[in-house]
């Protein structure tokens, strides 16, 4: 038995895993989907204090209270950052990072040096009305949708999950100091189904532990644990 823990990425929530977290219980895993802090149930304690910082300690808080071992540690989007950071703290209890359609940084980074269009949604933040709050990205015109969701019921289903992203997960730097957390083997994900101008960070061909790349494809849109949970279920049990 594998235990998954499940991250749901930037104005998510555990939510957006329903449909892949009973196909990993239904094979004999262990799987976690937590609400970050300010998402699903969780929304009331959203707030400009929330960071990156936040996040990740939810993730080890978890990781430790349950005194989980070998976790396959699924980040997905702005995830990435998290789960890497995640690690970083208890490489010792983390088995594999998965980067689902993810931010993947280097020591040091923020989600704006990762993929440098986050800065304009910081900037719009800043000078709002709030001054924290970063909303969801608009829906856009298929085959792009909202975040890759074109199906209508599904769209709608959607948008019911979605909290605003406080501008600090954002701002907020990831470390990876501890050279054990170089060691964890990675697996990238990524969805192919993406805008135009869209620009991924390249995935190095030999991972940091010195191993080659695991790179998978799925062709659909950003949220693939909506569009394609059984694909996706599928590309996650074979890593247990």
């Amino acid at each position: 038995m594998s235990t998954y823990l499940l991250v749901h990425g930037a104005w998510h929530s555990g939510q957006s895993w329903d449909r892949v977290a009973p196909l990993l219980t239904s094979a004999g895993h262990r799987v976690y989907a937590p609400s970050l802090t300010g998402y699903g149930d969780k929304a009331h304690l959203l707030g400009p204090e929330v960071g990156l910082d936040t996040h990740v300690e939810d993730i080890v808080a978890l990781i430790t209270d349950e005194d989980l071992t070998d976790v396959i540690l699924v980040g997905h989007s702005y995830a990435g950052l998290v789960v890497s950071a995640a690690a970083n703290r208890v490489p010792h209890r983390t088995g594999r990072l998965v980067y689902l359609d993810a931010m993947v940084p280097e020591d040091g980074e923020s989600a704006a040096d990762v993929m440098p269009v986050s800065q304009v949604l910081i900037d719009r933040a800043l000078t709002s009305e709030s001054g924290w709050r970063v909303p969801p990205l608009p829906e856009l015109p298929p085959p792009f949708g909202l975040f890759g969701v074109t199906d209508p019921e599904d769209a709608a289903w959607l948008r019911t999950l979605l909290s605003d992203q406080p501008v600090r997960c954002l701002q907020q730097p990831v470390r990876l100091d501890h050279p054990a957390v170089h060691t964890i083997p990675r697996t990238h994900i990524h969805c192919t189904v993406v805008p135009d101008g869209f620009v991924r960070r390249p995935v190095p061909a030999t991972q940091p532990n010195g191993t080659p790349a695991q790179v998978f494809e799925l062709p659909t849109g950003h949220d693939c644990m909506i569009t394609l949970p059984t694909e996706l279920a599928d590309l996650l049990l074979k890593l247990s």
